[in-house]
C-alpha cells in the first residue's frame, strides 16, 4: 500500500535530518515545506518590503503559510498518485488539527485512507533548552526571528494531539533528544514498513 508519512514538529527538532535518513534508507520521496517554499517565500516577502529570512512573523503567515502547505501537498499527492511513498516534512499546526484535512487532501487524487496509509511522526526534544540549544548551533538566519522572540516562539512547542481519523497505531511521538543512530532509524523504519528485512 503507499505510504504518506508527516514528519512533523516544532522548530528544531531535528524533522528534516531524521526524514532524509528515513527516505534514504528507502529511497523515499522527501518533501520539506521550507525548501519547497523558500525562492517563493524571498520573493513574496521582499516584494512586499518585509525580510526575506523571515519565517516567523504575522505577516509571513500571512503572505506565505498556506501557499507553502499547497506546492508541498500539491507534490506529495502527484508522486502518492504514481505510487512513490513520500514523506513530508514541516510543521502542519493548523492540518493536523483539521480531523477531515487529511481526507480532503486525499481526495484531490482519487484516493481515501483504504488506499493510501498515513503516518505521522510528531517529533519533539526533551525540553525547552533542547530546543533553543539546536535552533543556536545551526546558526541558521531564517530562525533569528524565533531567538529574538523566544517566549513567543516557544509556546509553539507543546505537545501537540493528531485529529485526524488514522488509527492510533499510525502515530508515533518520538523524543528525538539523543543523537539519531541506526537503532533509531529502524525503530522508525518499523513503525512506517513493518517489518524489516
Amino acid at each position: 500500500m503507499r505510504k504518506l508519512v508527516f514528519v512533523v514538529g516544532g522548530a528544531g527538532a531535528g524533522k528534516t535530518t531524521l526524514a532524509k535518513a528515513l527516505a534514504g534508507r528507502r529511497g523515499a520521496a522527501l518533501l520539506d515545506m521550507d525548501t519547497l517554499l523558500r525562492p517563493a517565500a524571498v520573493a513574496l516577502m521582499m516584494q512586499a518590503g518585509h525580510d526575506p529570512n523571515d519565517r516567523d512573523s504575522a505577516v509571513y503567515k500571512s503572505l506565505c503559510r498556506d501557499l507553502g502547505y499547497r506546492i508541498t501537498m500539491d507534490a506529495a499527492l502527484e508522486n502518492v498518485a504514481i505510487g512513490t511513498d513520500v514523506l513530508v516534512v514541516g510543521p502542519f499546526t493548523k492540518e493536523t488539527e483539521t480531523p477531515d484535512w487529511i481526507e480532503q487532501e486525499l481526495l484531490a487524487i482519487g484516493a481515501s485512507l483504504r488506499d493510501v496509509e498515513v503516518k505521522v511522526i510528531f517529533v519533539s526534544l526533551q525540553d525547552e533548552q533542547h530546543y533553543y540549544n539546536r535552533i543556536v548551533h545551526r546558526g541558521s538566519e531564517l530562525d533569528q526571528w524565533k531567538l529574538d522572540n523566544w517566549t513567543d516562539f516557544s509556546s509553539s512547542l507543546t505537545k501537540r494531539e493528531l485529529k485526524w481519523n488514522i488509527p492510533a497505531s499510525s502515530v508515533l511521538y518520538y523524543d528525538n533528544s539523543k543523537a539519531l543512530d541506526d537503532e533509531a532509524l529502524e525503530v522508525l523504519e518499523k513503525f512506517i514498513y513493518g517489518k524489516i528485512e
